[in-house]
């Protein structure tokens, strides 16, 4: 029987997340294993040699945590305990991490703001924080690739202590931002950081001014950590990931060390991945300052269950078909034709992740032809609809 330490914040849903997907993975394999919860004030107090002296004598076979980046965690290799850092500032070398793909996630964020029709853009993360650095590398480089004019501010943050941030600076840049915005968070956490400095502006403006939110800034965070999207007011969107998948790789890992002897065992990095973003009331938006363009975005989003057509649109506005088009392809960097087959690739993905079987969600959406939807579906997913409803957790949202 494995015995594995968990030393985390247990208030986080990524934490708790991580834990589902190690207790599938023990019941599916059928493993009795044992696992410790240990509070992060042991190492804050103790430091990280109390940690490993608690590991060696109640003969624990692995370790998860958030370590600090100056925690020698190599004590724990050199003792015999198989360490796995929980995404942290930095990376370390010499144990495995649990890394999210942060880049594509920032690749999401942008594709997911650029086809609301903005054209002005913010990323709101922590400085020197890795996976805030690989998020906004990812969000940066896809909005200069996009070959729109837009506008792209950033305000990074060094405290990353979630309670404590600096109102004065956060609203000042915010006021300063060209509006409509859309604004990406390196997280939940931050994206609420938003949301509170909005009502703090509201609350100390003595004229009554505010920052409207999605109408003035249009908001997205990362983790889709339901809590704390819910509580936000409003209602936060955000980039789902698959906290559970990655969870149930790492257990995987560590039962595949289990039977190698110590000087054998190798650190290798368990990635989770992106599931899809989760559309609330903050990113509930679309915009453009081209009014024929606009309209064609709100006409699709009202009928996007439905078959349309091009020619629908071209009778809703008063050009032609020629002139419609290239409007929106100078605007949203693709066809009409194709920025509706995206939007409805998107909505299949959430239907399935609700728990709807393929061809429930293919019937919603439009397709009749089950082979028709899967050569889509794997153009802009990579994988078939009936593989990633196999791979991805069920969450109701």
């Amino acid at each position: 029987m494995a015995r594995i330490i968990f030393m985390t914040d247990f208030s986080e849903a990524y934490a708790r997340g991580l834990l589902l997907g190690i207790a599938k993975y023990s019941q599916n394999v059928g493993r009795a294993w044992s696992i410790c919860r240990l509070s992060l004030s042991i190492r804050d107090k103790y430091g990280i040699k109390a940690v490993v002296d608690y590991a060696k004598k109640m003969k624990m076979d692995a370790i998860i945590g958030q370590f600090k980046p100056d925690d020698d965690v190599e004590l724990f290799t050199e003792n015999g305990i198989i360490a796995i850092a929980q995404e942290s500032t930095v990376r370390f070398s010499g144990i495995s991490n649990i890394v999210g793909d942060n880049y594509n996630e920032g690749v999401i964020a942008a594709k997911h703001l650029l086809n609301k029709g903005f054209t002005n853009f913010a990323y709101y993360g922590a400085k020197n924080v890795i996976w805030s650095d690989e998020r906004q590398q990812g969000f940066s480089d896809t909005l200069k690739a996009a070959k729109r004019p837009i506008t792209l501010s950033e305000l990074e943050i060094s405290n990353t202590d979630v309670w404590e941030y600096d109102y004065e600076t956060v609203s000042q840049w915010l006021e300063r931002l060209p509006k409509p915005v859309a604004i990406f968070a390196c997280d939940d956490n931050r994206a609420n950081n938003i949301t509170e400095v909005c009502r703090y502006i509201r609350i100390n403006s003595a004229n009554g001014h505010r920052l409207r939110i999605p109408e003035d800034i249009t908001l997205l965070g990362v983790d889709n950590d339901e809590t704390i999207c819910r509580l936000s007011i409003p209602n936060t969107s955000s980039i789902a990931i698959d906290v559970v998948g990655g969870g149930y790789d790492t257990a995987k890992y560590i039962d595949q060390q289990l039977y190698l002897k110590p000087e054998e065992r190798f650190a290798e990095d368990i990635l989770v991945h992106p599931l899809n973003v989760v559309t609330r009331q903050s990113s509930d938006i679309l915009v453009n300052d081209d009014p024929y363009v606009a309209k064609t975005l709100r006409y699709i989003s009202a009928n996007l269950s439905n078959k349309i057509k091009v020619d629908d649109i071209v009778n809703e506005v008063p050009v032609s078909r020629r002139i419609l088009e290239e409007r929106f392809k100078k605007e949203l960097g693709t066809s009409i034709y194709g920025y509706i087959i995206q939007m409805r690739i998107d909505r299949i993905t959430e239907l399935l992740r609700e728990g709807l079987s393929v061809s429930d969600a293919a019937y919603q959406m439009g397709f009749s032809d089950i082979k028709n939807l899967s050569r889509t579906f794997k153009k802009f997913k990579g994988i078939s609809p009936f593989e990633y409803r196999k791979m991805k957790p069920h969450i109701q949202h």
